[in-house]
């Protein structure tokens, strides 16, 4: 199966070199399209919407919403955003504390005296948003000295209990708060799971061990906090905007959730060394500013990175996760199409 499936994407990065060779270089079109419309047996089933300057650049639609009823998936089309639900929850979190509801260096027992573990006493909201706490469950003692390293395995944990945190402090349920917060950006497609306002809703797929592509049924596994917001790829570039332009955060709060944070470094499976800031990336590699997440729930695959220097957005929302056993091959579309815009970037420049 292995072996099957590493043919199969070098099958499509031959085919994706043949067809870009003698073509402009630049041309994002160009090569996206020969990317993504070559025939392969893992064809792309998504979204891609990319916008530069508060206009599109490129896009395209491939595929359905649901395979059996063969439905045309659409521009407002739905998708659970896994990880990059983070970055929203983030925002929750340095609005509570731009109103001094919380302070980010404060032990999370305060917000949460029902935490019964000694770490509550050391964990601070820094921690949980940089993922340096070492809680690997709630009642079992953290895995390293609290603050000290990156957790071993990417945590939900944490951002649940940031969810839970804003909760005590706004007096509100988390749905309300993202509510609002999905209202003051525009984004009328965009919704906490519970919140089951979402009509446009795809149908996720996995790849099984056999080939097969089957429906998957819980793909709002995660805690909606750390992984299960639903959005279109539309509203994710209302929310770039909103939040890069400085409409949901001081500027000072915002330079701090975009600047890599002191030991909040992972080995990622796509991307090798990775710094995080609040809730999001973010890279410097090749002299280009880059912040941004992907992000994966049972079926779904997702991508929202932006680009500060050139106020680029690149989104790709796709509904079929393939080979989920290797996240190199699942995220094998979306970690081109990045390579491709980031080429064009640094061309440009």
């Amino acid at each position: 199966m292995k072996k099957t499936i590493k043919l199969t994407f070098l099958i499509i990065i031959l085919f994706y070199s043949f067809h870009s060779f003698g073509q402009n270089k630049n041309d994002l079109t160009v090569q996206i399209d020969s990317l993504i419309l070559s025939k392969t047996t893992k064809p792309f089933n998504g979204i891609i919407l990319i916008s530069k300057n508060g206009k599109t650049t490129y896009s395209k639609i491939v595929g359905y919403s649901d395979l059996e009823k063969k439905t045309p998936l659409q521009l407002n089309s739905q998708f659970v955003i896994g990880s990059i639900s983070k970055q929203i929850t983030a925002v929750l979190v340095l609005q509570e504390y731009e109103k001094g509801h919380l302070k980010l260096n404060e032990p999370i027992h305060k917000y949460l005296p029902e935490l019964t573990q000694k770490s509550a006493d050391t964990v601070t909201v820094h921690h949980l948003l940089t993922h340096m706490h070492g809680i690997v469950a709630l009642n079992k003692p953290t895995a390293f000295k609290v603050g000290t390293q990156f957790n071993y395995s990417y945590s939900n944990t944490g951002y649940d209990l940031l969810a839970k945190i804003t909760e005590r402090t706004s007096s509100k349920s988390f749905a309300e708060q993202s509510e609002e917060l999905f209202q003051k950006c525009g984004m009328k497609n965009t919704f906490h799971p519970d919140i089951k306002k979402y009509k446009n809703l795809v149908k996720g797929y996995s790849e099984q061990e056999n080939g097969k592509i089957e429906f998957e049924e819980n793909s709002f596994r995660n805690a909606p906090a750390a992984g299960s917001f639903v959005s279109t790829a539309s509203d994710l570039i209302l929310w770039n905007q909103n939040l890069q332009d400085g409409k949901l955060l001081k500027a000072s709060t915002f330079k701090m959730m975009t600047t890599k944070q002191e030991g909040a470094i992972r080995q990622h499976p796509l991307s090798g060394i990775t710094h995080y800031g609040y809730g999001i990336t973010v890279d410097t590699k090749d002299e280009i500013l880059q912040f941004g997440q992907t992000g994966f729930a049972p079926g779904f695959t997702s991508m929202n990175f932006y680009f500060p220097e050139t106020k680029t957005s690149v989104i790709v929302l796709e509904n079929i996760a393939y080979d989920s056993n290797d996240l190199k091959n699942t995220f094998f579309y979306h970690t081109q199409i990045l390579k491709i815009v980031r080429q064009e970037i640094k061309n440009y420049d």
